[in-house]
């Protein structure tokens, strides 16, 4: 069995206490704010509260994808150093990345023909992505080989459910996911959409709601209502800047699911600066995506 390397993307939001001692190698992605040109590697390595301030303060920005040349750079070491690579990317639904990273594989494996590179479209985004990441390194510990894991990941990737809820209804709007008259209807209204990563990775609204409250029981409810599953017990809390809300979630979840094992974490700016500060969601592994 050849050995082989497990690497992702900063839009993984993966936790230091999730990864423990793991050596899983995160590709870092830039993103602009107000202008300027910054980058993204580590959920626990960044000022998320500064970030959000300065959304809320009507600040606005966009993200790119991580170009073929970027992953050549991080992929050929590895292939040099004898090992094939499990990389798991950001959804090809929101995002040109994925297609990027076969791009740089397919000349890579050209160049290194005893190698391998698997690049999966995890269908997935924030903590949803950080997830399968987790249980890829878990299925490596079993034994897996990259082609076992790989199929592993491609079968199970759509039973990541992420469900979200906004604060802000312009962020949706800037970024086309909903029209203007929605938006100014909405936040007279205090709706709020309730909105979901759909089977092919890209984000659907599939709910709206009154109210912030009913918005987040709504979301918290429906890993509630999923039943636990102990093959799978990690629940993602990932938030904009809104960590007050995040734990009145975790409350909820634990006094109804003692059992689960909720993670909190602040969203990345690859999502973050598309849903605005307060977004909240709830990740885990389940049937009801």
């Amino acid at each position: 069995m050849s050995d082989y390397v497990i690497m992702t993307d900063a839009a993984a939001d993966l936790p230091a206490e999730l990864l423990g001692q793991e050596r899983v190698e995160i590709i870092s992605m830039k993103f602009e704010l107000n202008g300027g040109e910054l980058e993204h590697k580590n959920c626990s390595a960044w000022d998320s509260k500064a970030f959000y301030d300065k959304l809320r303060q009507g600040g606005s920005g966009s993200t790119s994808q991580i170009p073929p040349v970027v992953y050549t750079e991080h992929f050929e070491p590895k292939l040099k150093e004898g090992k094939d690579i499990l990389y798991i990317s950001l959804s090809g639904g929101l995002t040109s990345t994925w297609q990027s990273s076969r791009l740089a594989a397919i000349d890579l494996m050209e160049e290194y023909p005893d190698r391998t590179i698997s690049c999966v479209d995890s269908h997935a985004a924030t903590g949803g992505q950080g997830l399968l990441v987790l249980y890829a390194i878990e299925n490596q510990k079993k034994g897996m080989t990259l082609e076992e894991n790989t199929a592993w990941l491609e079968e199970n990737r759509n039973n990541i459910c992420h469900w979200f809820t906004v604060d802000d209804l312009d962020f949706l709007k800037r970024g086309g996911r909903i029209s203007p008259t929605i938006a100014w209807i909405g936040g007279k209204l205090k709706i709020k959409p309730v909105l979901r990563i759909a089977e092919d990775g890209t984000l659907a609204i599939m709910e709206k709601v009154r109210g912030a409250k009913a918005a987040m029981n709504c979301i918290t409810g429906k890993y509630i209502s999923s039943g636990f599953n102990p093959e799978y017990p990690y629940v993602m809390l990932c938030h904009g800047d809104a960590e007050e809300q995040a734990n009145k979630a975790k409350e909820e979840i634990l006094a109804a699911v003692p059992q689960a094992k909720v993670i909190m974490a602040p969203m990345s700016p690859i999502i973050g600066i598309h849903t605005g500060p307060g977004v909240q969601s709830v990740i885990y592994f389940g049937s009801n995506r």
